[in-house]
């Protein structure tokens, strides 16, 4: 992680620096922001990243019993 004080940078030379790494943007020696780059990602990626909702559903669905990919196969060629 990054230390950059305010007075001492520019948005551009922060937002550039967070492609690489997260940035900590201070004031005064104490943290005063967090500048995350999120080049690369698209809108979905940004949005279910950081929906509550959706990290509950993969932590739920995580916990419940999975079978393999040869027993699908075989669910699949019985219910035919």
């Amino acid at each position: 992680m990054k230390m950059v004080c305010l007075e001492q940078s520019t948005l551009d030379t922060c937002v550039n620096a967070a492609q690489e790494e997260r940035v900590v943007i201070t004031r005064n020696s104490k943290p005063i922001a967090l500048i995350i780059g999120v080049e690369g990602m698209d809108e979905e990626q940004l949005q279910l990243g950081s929906s509550d909702p959706f990290w509950k559903l993969i932590t739920e669905r995580r916990q419940q019993k999975t079978i393999s990919r040869a027993q699908l196969e075989q669910t699949i060629v019985n219910s035919n």
